[in-house]
């Protein structure tokens, strides 16, 4: 998809099974999340993988599973109380 290549909203629709209007409202969604970016083209936008939101994301996700990490092998290696 967008991974791939820059591409349009019809482009998008056509490799999936939803409306033109659900993937609208999808990349509407990863925009406002910074982890996509639109280029306007003519009368549609083309849609970009954001590199600076993905690795933002990429960012929050390393501290998040270091954290759940941490805390699963404390609870792992914690013996159970009698």
């Amino acid at each position: 998809m967008i991974a791939e290549r820059p591409r349009s909203v019809a482009e998008v629709t056509r490799q999936v099974s939803v409306s033109q209007s659900a993937v609208s409202q999808h990349l509407k969604v990863l925009r406002d999340s910074r982890l996509v970016r639109a280029e306007p083209k003519g009368a549609s936008n083309v849609y970009h993988i954001d590199p600076h939101g993905l690795g933002q994301m990429r960012a929050w996700l390393d501290r998040f599973w270091s954290k759940t990490l941490a805390a699963y092998k404390l609870a792992v290696e914690t013996p159970p109380e009698e």
